[in-house]
C-alpha cells in the first residue's frame, strides 16, 4: 500500500521540482499530518519590532485615523488662519507640510514591512493548502480503490449467491 501511495503522490506532483522537494513532499505526504496554523507559527518568530510595525499599520489603515488625521489638519488650519494671532505656522503651513512628510517618510516603510510579512504569510499558507489538496487527493485515490475492492468482492459474492440459487 505504502508504495502505491507513493506512486499516486508521484503521479500528483508531475510538476517541475527538484529531487529534494519532491521526496520531502512524498514523505509528508504518506507518512505525516501535514496541516499548520499558518497565523501561530508566524507569531512564534516576530520580533518586537515586527509586532510595533504590524500594529502601527493597523493602525495608520483605520477609519478612525483618517478620521482623527483630518481632524488634526483642520484644528491646525483653523488655528492658525482664524483664532491665533500670532500663528504658529502661518499660510501656506511649511510646519504642517514638514510634518506630513515626516510621517509620510515614516509610515511607508512601516506599512510595507507588515505587508511582506503578511505576503509571507500568504505564501506558507498557499504551500499549506497545495499540500492539503495533495494529500485529500491521495486519501480520495486510496478511497476509490478500496471502493471498487469493495464492488468487485460484492459482485464475487453476488454471483456466489445466483449459482447457489441457481443449483
Amino acid at each position: 500500500m505504502e508504495k502505491r501511495k507513493r506512486e499516486i503522490v508521484k503521479m500528483l506532483l508531475n510538476q517541475n521540482l527538484d529531487e529534494k522537494d519532491e521526496e520531502e513532499i512524498l514523505d509528508l505526504l504518506v507518512n505525516n499530518p501535514i496541516t499548520v496554523d499558518v497565523d501561530k507559527e508566524s507569531d512564534k518568530h516576530m520580533t518586537f519590532g515586527d509586532k510595533v510595525a504590524d500594529k502601527l499599520s493597523e493602525i495608520a489603515g483605520s477609519w478612525a485615523f483618517i478620521i482623527g488625521f483630518t481632524s488634526f489638519l483642520l484644528l491646525w488650519i483653523i488655528l492658525n488662519v482664524l483664532i491665533l494671532k500670532n500663528a504658529i505656522d502661518p499660510y501656506p503651513f511649511i510646519l504642517l507640510n514638514l510634518l506630513l512628510s515626516c510621517l509620510a517618510a515614516l509610515q511607508a516603510p512601516i506599512i510595507m514591512m507588515s505587508q511582506n510579512r503578511q505576503s509571507k504569510k500568504d505564501t506558507i499558507r498557499n504551500k499549506n493548502d497545495y499540500r492539503t489538496d495533495l494529500k485529500s487527493e491521495l486519501i480520495l485515490e486510496q478511497l476509490y480503490e478500496r471502493l471498487e475492492k469493495v464492488i468487485q468482492n460484492q459482485n464475487k459474492i453476488l454471483s456466489y449467491l445466483k449459482q447457489e440459487n441457481d443449483k
